[in-house]
């Protein structure tokens, strides 16, 4: 070795950088050549089940002929929201960004510009605008329980549907004719149901298209002075947002974004049919939330979030190569984290199969244990800015169905069907015989049938007050 150039110093640290590659122990593959179809059929369980198969949290795969890391668990959470080593730009396919998130949306930037376009939807979803949306969802709920005390049945997720995006619309300023509710929800479900699956595609591409329309033309109309709304709301606040350089958002991206806010509020029905599902199954905890107890309310919603399906996944391309738990991630490899399935470890939540609100009373699970609706910081990362309205609606959907209403469940399939995405009741939870209760009439008990497995049917019946 030369001691003045260092030239065989410099041969010695490459020969150590190659061997430390050669024996760096490689992902773990899945042995099927292609699984996007493995994929579709069990959206929910197909990460989750190959990780343990494989002993490993991280393996890789090729989804639509393209290799992609899959990952679970919290410490693959907390690498996976980590900017520095993974973005979102250009992650996820074309057809969920035309579909599911729209192009151009704030679910595609990075970086500063990121962060300035989640400040302005963060100012949408402030405590007095989440109480705001919560008193028009109240006054919807009346008219709608009115109107359910004279059918027979009643399907909850379908009413939650239109029950929403009227008070969405309402909430963000966005004008929406009563003749136009039915196909404004049926176009606004569409975006979000199946959209991370191979599903019909040029029926959502039609929604989207319909719906950025619909809202491009309310942009236009604001902006031209030949229609007004409010300060606060989503459309009045989005139509004048102004960027980095002090340009106005182009219209279709301010549709983009104002459907970012509606879309998700709508996506709560899934959430609320589930837990009317939950109540259905769980009767003891009618009972605990009828008591007034708050703690026992928030545990009741936190545990549906967990232990229920709602979106499987979420994507991301790999920023720069790293090494985590000594395997080396490639610089633009696509990467998979699996939602549901961290949702349901066992090393973070005992007894993960079981649902058990009590596991909320005891602990408050970190940023990247319960990750329903994505994990880390909602300021910083890519978290749901939406979160805290989804766990309020929640809560005052089942409000509605313990305090304030009565109804029968007849007998039907409450099996949640995983191979939907998101996953609903099978029957979407119908009611039978609702009726309004009285100011300070106590709660009906309800009397379920035994349900000995998933795919049981169930019945519920009021006992006579």
């Amino acid at each position: 070795m030369c001691p003045n150039c260092g030239h065989g110093m410099g041969i010695a640290v490459a020969f150590l950088f190659i061997a430390g590659n050669l024996y760096m122990p490689g992902i773990p593959r899945d042995k099927a050549f292609d699984a996007t179809f493995a994929l579709r059929r069990d959206p929910y369980g197909f990460i989750a089940k190959r990780c343990e198969r494989l002993h490993s949290d991280v393996f890789e795969t090729r989804i639509m002929l393209r290799r992609t890391i899959c990952m679970t668990g919290h410490d693959a959470a907390r690498v996976f929201y980590d900017s520095e080593r993974f973005t979102r730009r250009g992650a996820a396919p074309l057809r969920v960004q035309e579909t599911l998130m729209g192009v151009g949306g704030v679910q595609s930037l990075e970086g500063a510009t990121h962060r300035r376009r989640k400040e302005l939807l963060l100012s949408l979803v402030s405590p007095a605008r989440i109480e705001e949306l919560r008193r028009i969802a109240d006054a919807q709920w009346t008219t709608f329980a009115n109107r359910w005390t004279k059918q027979d049945n009643v399907v909850l997720y379908d009413e939650m549907r239109h029950l929403l995006l009227l008070a969405a619309c309402e909430w963000a300023g966005v004008p929406l004719a009563e003749d136009a509710v039915a196909t404004r929800a049926r176009d606004i479900t569409s975006l979000f149901e199946h959209a991370p699956t191979l599903g019909p595609l040029r029926s959502r591409l039609g929604a989207r298209e319909r719906m950025e329309a619909w809202i491009m033309e309310c942009v236009l109309a604001l902006r031209a002075d030949r229609m007004t709304a409010s300060r606060g709301g989503a459309l009045f606040e989005i139509a004048w947002y102004r960027d980095f350089r002090g340009v106005l958002l182009a219209p279709r991206v301010a549709a983009v974004e104002i459907l970012n806010v509606l879309r998700p509020i709508v996506a709560v029905s899934v959430y609320i049919a589930l837990a009317a599902t939950a109540l259905a199954r769980y009767p003891e905890w009618r009972a605990r939330i009828s008591s007034g107890s708050g703690e026992s309310l928030e545990a009741f919603v936190q545990e549906v979030r967990r232990f229920y399906p709602f979106f499987p996944t979420v994507v991301a391309r790999v920023r720069q190569d790293f090494e985590w738990n000594g395997y080396r991630f490639r610089r633009g490899r696509r990467a998979i984290l699996d939602l549901h399935g961290t949702n349901r470890d066992a090393r973070i939540f005992d007894d993960p199969s079981a649902f058990r609100p009590e596991r909320f009373l005891r602990a408050t699970p970190g940023p990247f244990e319960l990750i329903p609706q994505g994990g880390g910081d909602p300021v910083l990362d890519h978290r749901c800015a939406g979160e805290p309205i989804t766990v309020e609606l929640m809560k005052d959907a089942l409000r509605y169905l313990v305090l304030r209403i009565d109804y029968d469940v007849p007998p039907q399939n409450l099996a949640v069907d995983e191979t939907k995405v998101p996953a609903v009741p099978r029957s979407r939870f119908i009611m039978h015989s609702v009726t309004m209760r009285e100011a300070g009439t106590p709660t009906s008990p309800v009397v379920p049938q035994a349900v000995k497995a998933d795919l049981s049917p169930v019945v519920h019946k009021r006992r006579a007050r």
